[in-house]
């Protein structure tokens, strides 16, 4: 396993560290206001990229929509396995953190375990980020008509063992129609290795009113000098209520000619963190930003 059960072991508590942070931060939004709380959320999001440890749930590329005021989402990969060249490594525990800090803003902090299960490779603390979305302009997703438009962006820290800074920038657009909803993402991305990345992404689901509907993704990957990825995603969401649902998923992808399948199996919730609007379904405001995908 490489680095040893005890950094194995930190990772899940690393997780549960930062849902902590969260909940402290709600405490801090009702007692000592927005300011107070922002000072809490930048520590989570310290402790996501320094401790040893995707999406709109369970996709690479998100929708165009955000937490709203005042309110915490978690989204949360329980268990993750892939295998790529021989090689078969566990993609998970993992967490995206998302709160509304603003009326159709949103801060976003993230991070995955990758633990090596056929080599004797080190456990590693990947994708990991802090970013900002913002919702250009309201649409079907906030309860109006037309298409939502939202864009993202943010660093991408250092990964662990590994040095190197990254930047993002992502446009999303999301319409929903009678079949359904879909989203269409493009990214323009520099590398932690200083590469130019470009990334296109659409996702398919069923009707927004259906407890359990199919979903699908297809992207295209190019970290020029580097990269070239393609993927395909089939998979499900399972709406328990408003602020709870859960997912799986199964992916194959093909990486410089490289097959790589991917299960994910994860969870989304969000709660109240203080006076603010009504919660909306979640989903995930964000997609695990991979630049190996």
């Amino acid at each position: 396993m490489g680095g040893g059960g005890a950094e194995v072991v930190a990772r899940p508590l690393a997780v549960a560290d930062a849902v902590s942070v969260a909940m402290a931060a709600s405490r801090i939004i009702a007692g000592q206001g927005r300011a107070g709380a922002l000072v809490m959320l930048a520590a989570g999001a310290l402790a996501l990229a320094a401790a040893p440890a995707s999406a709109y749930r369970p996709f690479d590329g998100t929708d165009a929509a955000v937490a709203d005021l005042n309110e915490v989402e978690i989204e949360y990969q329980s268990f993750g396995w892939q295998r790529s060249g021989g090689q078969t490594a566990l993609t998970g525990p993992g967490m995206v953190f998302n709160y509304g800090f603003a009326e159709r803003w949103e801060f976003v902090a993230q991070g995955f375990a990758d633990i090596p299960l056929s080599s004797s490779g080190a456990a590693g603390f990947v994708d990991t980020g802090v970013f900002l979305k913002y919702v250009v302009s309201p649409g079907v997703l906030q309860g109006g008509s037309g298409v939502s438009i939202a864009t993202e962006f943010g660093p991408l820290l250092p990964q662990l063992g590994e040095g190197g800074t990254g930047f993002s920038w992502a446009g999303i657009v999301s319409q929903r129609f009678d079949f359904g909803t879909a989203h269409l993402n493009v990214e323009a991305n520099l590398t932690r290795d200083q590469l130019p990345e470009a990334f296109f992404d659409v996702i398919l689901e069923g009707p927004a009113n259906w407890k359990i509907r199919p979903v699908m993704e297809l992207y295209y990957d190019r970290v020029f000098r580097e990269t070239e990825a393609r993927s395909a995603l089939l998979g499900a969401i399972w709406q328990v209520r408003d602020d709870l649902s859960f997912d799986a998923a199964f992916r194959h992808a093909v990486v410089n000619g490289v097959a790589v399948a991917e299960v994910r199996v994860g969870v989304t919730f969000a709660f109240a963190a203080g006076k603010g609007e009504a919660a909306t379904p979640p989903g995930a405001t964000f997609g695990r930003w991979d630049f190996a995908r």
